[in-house]
């Protein structure tokens, strides 16, 4: 019995120094998340409108202005971009992101990859991790992988040009981005989003409301070629930096509920413990009383 008890004892201490562990990641993800969280609510409406504009212009282009980043061609090449998070600890977070990736791998670029012609960008080490072992026939960009680590607009933008850059050139003909839409640190939505080319896309509050549908009749100064020039790509990467800014706080909110769910499970196993051991020492306690009681009585006779 005495064995047991320790044992018991010994489970009681792992359970209650996890349940520190867990609380603290808990308290550093909630830090991590009023950041993240302040950075996407502040970009969100800038972002959205931007986005609305820039359908709204690529849609009205024609001429040599309109050979640019709303064309759409036959997709023979693709990249695939995956947003996840550099660790785990963080529930179903990654494995939905991949998820969305893995759709997009199957479904819509399913001809792209059997002919060897799917690449993929990673943001983030968990979904490089995952596809370096289960996807040799694709090609892999690992030069963004730890750009999580010091989120920056500048960051994003470089990211973005080297997408664009493969997409005028030819190397890519579209190009969607896996990642997480943050609605609230309980709630992510996880989606694949085409990034290019740039089309309006059903079912986005920010491309398809009621009022995106009009065509409008913009003045360009000095011209529409060189204004669009640097216009559009600024666009796209304040796009790119929205996703990317959704993601963070995504991850940082699913850690924060999954660490939360866990220094709660870690609460009630120390006590269903604890209860046990209390029957187990009460019993043990039992048990030599009696024995006591029955030597005496042995003696006695």
């Amino acid at each position: 019995m005495g064995g047991s008890l320790k044992e018991v004892r010994d489970r009681i201490k792992s359970v209650q120094s996890t349940q520190q562990i867990t609380k603290a990641m808990k308290m550093v993800s909630a830090a991590k998340l009023r950041k993240a969280q302040q950075a996407i609510t502040q970009i969100r409406p800038y972002a959205d409108k931007l986005d609305s504009m820039l359908v709204n212009i690529l849609s009205n282009l024609d001429g040599e202005a309109a050979i640019s980043y709303g064309v759409e061609r036959p997709v023979e090449s693709a990249l695939i971009v995956v947003m996840t998070s550099d660790r785990g600890l963080c529930g179903a977070f990654n494995a939905s992101v991949i998820k969305a990736a893995v759709r997009l791998i199957e479904g819509k670029y399913a001809e792209a990859h059997q002919a060897g012609k799917l690449s993929m960008m990673f943001i983030g080490k968990k979904g490089q991790a995952y596809f370096a072992k289960r996807y040799s026939d694709i090609n892999f960009i690992n030069d963004y992988t730890t750009l999580f680590t010091d989120l920056s607009f500048h960051s994003a933008a470089k990211v973005a040009d080297t997408i664009m850059d493969g997409f005028n050139d030819g190397t890519f003909d579209a190009v969607d981005v896996a990642y997480a839409k943050f609605r609230n640190p309980a709630v992510q939505y996880f989606v694949g989003e085409q990034f290019l080319p740039v089309v309006e896309q059903e079912g986005t509050n920010t491309k398809a409301n009621d009022n995106a549908a009009y065509n409008v009749d913009f003045i360009y100064e000095p011209n529409q070629k060189e204004l669009l020039e640097s216009l559009v790509p600024s666009i796209l990467q304040t796009t790119l930096f929205r996703y990317m800014l959704d993601t963070d706080a995504s991850q940082h909110g699913a850690r924060m509920t999954a660490m939360a769910a866990a220094t709660d499970n870690a609460e009630e196993l120390a006590k269903s413990l604890k209860l046990t051991y209390n029957k187990a020492r009460q019993e043990s306690i039992t048990n030599e009383i009696l024995e006591i009681v029955g030597g005496a009585a042995a003696l006695d006779n």
